[in-house]
């Protein structure tokens, strides 16, 4: 029988880039919060590693995310047996909502148990991180976390004493564009900074305060270079919207409401100039 395993997105509150590694990477900080819009991983047993995909412009080899965790978690357990896996895309990739990592972590854990393993937490943390910085996250079970380091150390977050969730919809509107993650950080210009600490300041969920201290270092230098992503962030903002951001480096842009009528409003008013639109509601 086949087994299939969801593989959500994420929106980033607040993206904060402090500075660059000796390894090349960026030292960031952020807080990842999962959203409902989500591919589906199916994988049954085969004599070989194999993929497949609904989308016929996404490549099926290993430059897929997807098939480096599968060989990436076959060689660190000593995996002999294959699998076919298919990937049906529902999430557009290029956007800044980590759509490729979630797709990898799903693939770690459909694997591990279609495959009869066990593996202790930080070996499958391990073999995340070496696939992508956001690809840690999607094997928590907390719907948000704050990313310190690549983005890659996690601490689940918390509101008194329960996981974070947010409690107000959420629209994200993913314009005609993609944007490269290379590109991205070779605009933005790193800065340690003292700033709001991110987790204190998402979880008391205050949007007017997040309207003027909740940043993401890439949405003024994307803005500036992609004018699509420029026209999503005003057309957002023209609605009732209590929050307005870039996701991650983009495109994808995001806005978050008070109330269901008000996102819904600004639904209707946005739909037909995206590429692809979807509302979470809480």
């Amino acid at each position: 029988m086949p087994r299939t395993q969801q593989a959500p997105a994420k929106i980033n509150l607040g993206l904060h880039v402090l500075r660059q590694r000796p390894d090349g990477y960026h030292d960031i900080e952020t807080v990842l919060h999962r959203i409902d819009w989500a591919d589906t991983i199916r994988a049954v047993p085969a004599d070989t590693l194999s993929m497949t995909c609904s989308d016929p412009a996404l490549p099926t080899t290993t430059d897929n995310l997807c098939l480096q965790a599968a060989c990436r978690l076959a060689d660190a357990f000593g995996v002999t047996a294959g699998a076919a896996l298919h990937l049906d895309k529902q999430v557009p990739y290029g956007a800044g909502l980590g759509s490729g990592s979630s797709d990898a972590a799903a693939t770690l854990q459909l694997l591990s148990e279609l495959w009869g393993l066990d593996p202790p937490p930080h070996a499958l943390h391990d073999i995340a991180a070496s696939i992508g910085s956001d690809v840690p996250f999607f094997l928590q079970e907390a719907p948000a976390a704050y990313g310190t380091g690549r983005g890659d150390q996690l601490s689940p977050l918390t509101s008194g004493d329960a996981p974070f969730r947010l409690s107000l919809p959420v629209l994200v509107v993913v314009p005609k564009t993609r944007v490269s993650t290379p590109d991205a950080y070779a605009q933005v210009a790193p800065s340690a900074a003292s700033r709001p600490f991110l987790p204190t300041l998402v979880s008391a969920e205050d949007l007017p305060r997040w309207r003027t201290a909740l940043t993401n270092d890439f949405e003024a230098p994307v803005a500036a270079a992609e004018p699509a992503v420029a026209a999503a962030l005003r057309a957002l903002r023209t609605t009732d919207a209590g929050y307005v951001s870039l996701s991650g480096s983009g495109g994808a842009t995001y806005a978050v409401y008070n109330t269901v009528a008000a996102a819904r409003e600004a639904q209707a008013a946005v739909q037909s100039t995206a590429r692809r639109v979807h509302l979470m509601l809480p």
